[in-house]
């Protein structure tokens, strides 16, 4: 009973900061408006880019997370770790990064040119779509890497003891662990990209490459028709459910059960050709989405000496801000981790963060300053948008943890207290250690609600980065946006480092 009361209460509370804060915005535009002549190709983009996103980044993961799950060498953690940037990065310095890698002047180009090739552009849907696997497909790699090491390593003695081919031990081992895990990921990954702002406002080329979020922009910042920014909402809302249901549904069956945590040697794929595939799949991806970053660090290096002691108290705010938010984010999902809860948590990345952001200040207006509460609001907040990615972690092995002990637990009489601390909370240490650090740097990197409440003397660290680009200090931006990925690495590590597995 108080497993589904805290269930209960953190559902409310999802709930009312997805909901509220759009019916303030459409009682201040007294009600919704009607759609604008462009909306419809904004949905027909929004829905094209988000899924040719979605399926390329979990299509990509598929090889490189089993070449990581069954291959041992040095510095195998660090390069997982560094494979996981992208995704935590700040939008427009990852921006940043892929258009001096595929940009005009790029080094793709250049090297182009050098071969009397025809050179490629970024823009468009295919730069679009491009930036999406490049931040999601890390994503997609830990969420299956997660799945490969939940596999119990009894299951693969077994399958080698019994000679099984690598054929064979993909169609009985994997593939069901792939059914399992693959349409959630598709989801998240799709509904992130249905929020896409900063990538199609850089990379989107021209109106018919036009985003819903960005006509909810449109509708508030050049238009200020709150009410069809309410109503374009409400559709990204519905479509971003819609999809969580399907995918939910497409992704039952449970897990392989519980081992007995051994670590065996992996007998299979251990041929030259299978060695030779894992090893093009993962050098390819981590070119991929290491040579931007490796840009980024370069270009900022020069910038770290121009840092002033501004920057330093915008990076303890956005600290403060990003353990707060995986604090609240964690009690969250602990109660929200099932197959409803994760439909629920979908909610926090449904819905527009510039709508959820104006709602929030015109309730907030009259009754406080809504900048003195810009860090608990941007903690808040973000511990929302962080919320269906602990989910998505979570709520596989909390499910197999309930299926493989719930029955001994109630049989030994387990108190709720004591099934928390001696058998669920040390099963589900990996996860959520994982979990805690992608909320963790998700909240370093942001730049939302925060740009809508803060003042100066309360900046993040992304809104520092945001003031010196606006200012033209462009190589002090640089340092400051190296220090921001520092430290988003270096707080998700510690977290991760703690729950992890052989990663």
């Amino acid at each position: 009973m108080a497993r589904r009361s805290l269930a209960l209460i953190a559902a409310a509370l999802v709930l009312a900061l997805t909901l509220v804060p759009i019916g303030a915005v459409t009682l201040r535009a007294g009600g919704f408006s009607g759609f604008a002549p462009g909306d419809g190709q904004a949905l027909r983009f929004t829905l094209l880019q988000a899924f040719l996103s979605g399926l390329f980044s979990v299509l990509a993961a598929v090889p490189v997370a089993r070449a990581l799950a069954r291959r041992r060498f040095a510095g195998r953690g660090l390069l997982v770790a560094l494979l996981g940037a992208p995704f935590i990065l700040p939008v427009i310095v990852a921006v940043l990064g892929l258009i001096a890698t595929f940009g005009a002047n790029g080094l793709v180009n250049r090297g182009l040119a050098a071969l009397g090739l025809p050179e490629v552009t970024i823009y468009g849907l295919h730069g679009v779509v491009l930036a999406h696997v490049f931040f999601n497909l890390p994503l997609a790699t830990r969420l299956l890497l997660q799945g490969w090491l939940a596999v119990p390593a009894e299951r693969l003695r077994l399958a080698a003891a019994l000679g099984l081919t690598p054929w064979a031990v993909f169609r009985t081992i994997e593939a069901p662990m792939l059914a399992r895990i693959l349409p959630g990921a598709f989801a998240v990954i799709f509904v992130i990209c249905l929020s896409s702002f900063a990538v199609a406002l850089t990379l989107g080329g021209g109106p018919r490459a036009t985003t819903v979020e960005l006509a909810i922009y449109q509708a508030m910042r050049f238009d200020f028709d709150l009410g069809r920014a309410a109503a374009l909402s409400l559709l990204q809302l519905a479509l971003a459910t819609a999809a969580g249901l399907v995918a939910l549904k497409l992704s039952g069956g449970t897990g392989f059960g519980a081992g007995l945590d051994r670590v065996v040697p992996r007998w299979d794929g251990q041929g030259r050709g299978q060695r030779a595939l894992d090893a093009l799949a993962i050098g390819v991806v981590a070119l991929f989405l290491l040579t931007p970053l490796s840009l980024v660090a370069l270009r900022g290096l020069p910038g770290l000496a121009l840092l002033g002691p501004e920057t330093w108290v915008a990076a303890g705010h956005s600290l403060s801000v990003a353990l707060a938010s995986t604090a609240l984010c964690l009690a969250w999902a602990l109660p929200l981790a099932t197959r409803r809860g994760e439909a629920l948590g979908l909610l926090g990345i449904a819905i527009s963060p510039l709508v959820l952001g104006t709602g929030l200040f015109l309730l907030l207006r009259p009754v406080v300053n809504p900048f003195t509460l810009a860090l608990p609001v941007t903690a808040l907040i973000n511990a929302l948008v962080s919320l269906p990615f602990a989910l998505r972690i979570l709520r596989p092995e909390a499910e197999a943890i309930r299926a493989d002990f719930g029955r001994l637990s109630a049989a030994l009489g387990l108190t709720p207290w004591a099934w928390l601390r001696w058998v669920f909370l040390p099963r589900l240490r990996r996860p959520l250690g994982f979990a805690a650090g992608l909320s963790a740097a998700l909240s370093m990197g942001d730049l939302g609600v925060i740009a809508l409440f803060a003042d100066p003397e309360r900046a993040t660290l992304p809104l520092h980065v945001y003031r010196l680009m606006g200012s033209y200090q462009m190589q002090a931006a640089q340092g400051a946006a190296l220090l921001l990925l520092g430290a988003s690495l270096a707080i998700f590590w510690l977290f991760d480092r703690g729950g992890r597995v052989y990663a």
